[in-house]
């Protein structure tokens, strides 16, 4: 139970540590997908 305990923590430290670089990733994401949308609605009139 301690090794789970552990190892909870470790990849919740690591989470912590990338939270900018998972948010910068999912600006991205849903800048492209809003991207993708206004295009395909210009370009279907």
């Amino acid at each position: 139970m301690d090794t789970v305990v552990k190892g909870y923590k470790a990849v919740s430290f690591l989470v912590w540590l990338n939270a900018d670089r998972l948010l910068s990733l999912g600006t991205v994401i849903v800048g492209l997908l809003a991207g993708a949308f206004l295009g395909a609605a210009i370009l279907q009139n």
